[in-house]
């Protein structure tokens, strides 16, 4: 992928054209700078797993405040009750009373936002190199800027709302959908529900399935992934429905920020990274 001659079918080489992959502008480090590259394993591991740890550590030293965080669930609960729109309890119980269908979402909840991320992120690296660091940057900015939600604006979920009359899937069917139930409630901040990061993330994954993937099922799948989270997280008390929207307009944050960096959104770079001082051929891009 990082070669500067590219093979044709017919086993003839022909060698890439020159060009600039991003804009002009500006000075030659900073040019450097913004030029995709070929993302190098050992550094993406590293710096995917410290960048991690670091976000839990800030997300988690944040002061709870457990009262300012109540009184903030109260207010969306009301909001949402103004918009017509707070139906979160409904769906909840609902949910809740097909066993099989909400055990399967606490679990869905624990582990998918993680193993579809990172499978997500796996794939860009193996076979969008080109866009692969554009693309994390919008993962990575989103999920950077939602600790300032945390910080503003603590938020009770649903299920730990006073008076409140949403059940604690996790609790109820001792499961281990949630750090913030049953026994490893204390390892994460319970109050630190918007923006909702399943949905950033989801999203994230979503649309760049449906950007980059090939197959149109898999296109599909790709925008089915955030839909159902949605109702994942909505079902089993831990967001409400303003919370996703945190998280949507945390990831239009990250876009954003990856578009001007690059110049162009990470899916229009090209696909593949080009030799030093050479670009693909338009049919690689």
């Amino acid at each position: 992928m990082g070669d500067s001659t590219v093979t044709e079918p017919e086993g003839r080489e022909q060698t890439a054209v020159p060009h600039p992959v991003t804009d002009e502008g500006g000075s030659g480090a900073l040019r450097r700078l913004r030029t995709p590259r070929r993302p190098r394993l050992w550094f993406e591991i590293l710096l995917i797993a410290v960048s991690y740890w670091t976000y839990s550590l800030i997300r988690n030293a944040v002061p709870e405040q457990r009262g300012d965080a109540l009184r903030n669930a109260d207010w969306v609960w009301r909001a949402e009750h103004h918009l017509g729109v707070a139906v979160e309890e409904s769906v909840n119980h609902t949910v809740n009373a097909v066993t099989w269908l909400i055990v399967g979402m606490n679990y869905y909840y624990a582990t998918l936002h993680f193993v579809v991320t990172l499978g997500v992120l796996v794939w860009l690296y193996r076979s969008h190199p080109g866009r692969y660091a554009a693309t994390r940057m919008v993962l990575f900015a989103t999920t950077g800027v939602a600790l300032l939600g945390y910080y503003l604006f603590p938020l009770a979920p649903p299920r730990l709302m006073r008076g409140g009359h949403f059940v604690d899937t996790v609790t109820v069917h001792q499961t281990w959908g949630s750090m913030a139930s049953g026994d490893l409630k204390h390892m994460s901040n319970q109050y630190a529900a918007m923006p909702s990061m399943h949905i950033g993330w989801s999203l994230w994954c979503g649309l760049t399935i449906f950007a980059l993937a090939s197959v149109p099922w898999v296109r599909v799948v790709g925008l089915l992934y955030p839909a159902s989270t949605l109702v994942v997280i909505v079902a089993t008390a831990n967001h409400f429905w303003l919370d996703a929207v945190g998280g949507v307009l945390c990831l239009a944050f990250g876009f954003t920020l990856a578009r001007l960096w690059y110049g162009a959104l990470p899916y229009a770079l090209p696909r593949l990274v080009p030799a030093k001082g050479t670009a693909l051929l338009p049919s690689e891009a």
